[in-house]
């Protein structure tokens, strides 16, 4: 059973929902292991709730299942002898059934009933107006599909388009979390343990039940009979058919070449080839453009670069592979002693990039600066790069940082590279002023200490500690 953690705004949603005056119709959406039935059953708790699991099989198949479900949920036996040849008699029985609390109905896996009869979404339509819509009742709509949830469900084009009164899209849990869900480990191991099962709960699950993080990679991912060692072919095989040529662009991305040039070279095809490729993998969460937190138009620079989002997919197409043939052969111990050797300065480095990001937010928050920065990332030009860029374009600030997954403190050295490159930062260049932050995940130098306590312009966040 998956640990409830975080998921405080969802809830939120869906006790808002509940409670609202009236019918609601959510839809509830996201990857495979995302938590999604961990989150209903908690909401579900305590409520005169009937959950129904879809499955690949055919509607007629659902229907029975159903049927069987709601018979059981109203205590009818009426419904549970009929032979139901329509879902309207199912769902008109729940709507005529008197309750003395909101009933919850949850359809979960949803898209497998639309896959089955792709009638289905207008089918349901015209249920929630006839028998639904007009009484007390909340309807979550599920899924794990999430190109098919949304055209079946959110999409301008489907049936059900403007009935829905909320939507959730359930993504990863942030890394702030993570101390709750392993509360024994020490803050290096809790980032550890994030760049590899990147908030999934599951693979949280997973990782939680073995020691450190070679023995979790050893037991959970290397494993061939575990369900990580082939996790990525699995979630591309729902979503998409050309699995073979996401594969080709995600380990090119995976391999470092970031630019959309060095894509196209690197699996010689044409850049205008690979857009299709590349948008379904962002529209997933699996990949992202990132370009220089200083651009303007984002959507137009030329400066971006494509990275994979995703930390357990980045992780496995660095590691699991492009050596799958030593792990089919046997040879695990040589793919562990790569991993050990690698994986602090080849992986973890760059989610720890993504961590101290995500802190920054919340040292937004707090008030750390005399202002509030409106966006954030990195910047880069030809010469220098920058692992972050804060903006205030109102008050002509600009905070510029460093993050170091080193095993040494960090020390002056690094304060002064970072001033000298701010200087190629050319953001408001004449009119600004400069803001610096250094994250380390093994503590300062007595001396930058020193040279932080009497500089306002400086913040430290040491990572060392428990």
């Amino acid at each position: 059973m998956e640990k409830f953690i975080d998921r405080a705004s969802e809830m939120k949603t869906l006790q808002n929902e509940y409670e609202r005056s009236g019918s609601s119709l959510v839809i509830l959406y996201g990857r495979r292991r995302i938590g999604k039935t961990t989150l209903i059953t908690e909401f579900i708790k305590e409520k005169e709730a009937l959950f129904f699991l879809a499955s690949e099989e055919s509607e007629i198949q659902n229907r029975n299942l159903f049927k069987e479900k709601a018979a059981e949920f109203l205590h009818n036996d009426l419904l549970k002898n009929a032979d139901v040849k329509n879902w309207d008699v199912i769902f008109k029985t729940i709507a005529d059934t008197p309750f003395t609390t909101k009933p919850v109905i949850v359809m979960d896996e949803f898209q497998y009933i639309g896959k089955a009869n792709p009638a289905f979404p207008s089918v349901f339509q015209r249920i929630w107006e006839e028998y639904l819509k007009n009484r007390q009742i909340m309807v979550i709509l599920c899924g794990s599909l999430i190109s098919m949830m949304e055209s079946q469900t959110l999409a301008y084009s489907s049936p059900l388009y403007g009935r829905r009164t909320a939507q959730i899209r359930l993504k990863q849990i942030p890394f702030r979390y993570y101390r709750e869900f392993f509360p024994g480990k020490t803050r290096r191991e809790l980032i550890e343990m994030y760049a590899v099962t990147g908030g999934v709960p599951k693979y949280m699950e997973s990782f939680a039940e073995c020691g450190d993080i070679f023995q979790s990679i050893r037991s959970c991912v290397l494993n061939r009979s575990g369900y990580l060692y082939d996790e990525p072919h699995f979630l591309l095989q729902q979503e998409i058919s050309e699995v073979g040529s996401y594969f080709s662009v995600l380990r090119a991305i995976a391999a470092g070449n970031s630019k959309l040039s060095a894509i196209s070279t690197i699996l010689e095809v044409k850049a205008t080839s690979l857009t299709k490729y590349l948008k379904t993998l962002i529209d997933l969460d699996i990949l992202e453009r990132e370009v220089p937190a200083t651009e303007d138009n984002p959507e137009k620079s030329k400066r971006g670069l494509y990275k994979i989002r995703d930390n357990y997919i980045r992780f496995w197409f660095a590691f699991v592979y492009p050596n799958m043939s030593f792990l089919e052969s046997g040879n695990e111990e040589i793919v562990m002693n790569k991993i050990r050797k690698s994986l602090a300065s080849g992986h973890t480095a760059f989610v720890y990039e993504d961590i101290c990001r995500e802190r920054m937010w919340d040292l937004n928050a707090d008030g750390a600066w005399p202002f509030h920065f409106a966006r954030i990332g990195r910047w880069w030009d030809k010469e220098n790069e920058i692992d972050i860029a804060a903006i205030d374009p109102d008050g002509k600030n600009i905070i510029l940082g460093e993050c170091k997954y080193w095993q040494d403190p960090v020390g002056i050295p690094v304060l002064r590279e970072l001033e000298q490159k701010s200087i190629s930062v050319g953001w408001q260049r004449n009119n600004r002023r400069i803001w610096y932050v250094l994250f380390s995940a093994s503590g300062f130098t007595d001396e930058l200490k020193g040279l932080a306590a009497h500089r306002s312009d400086l913040l430290l966040c040491d990572d060392s500690g428990n």
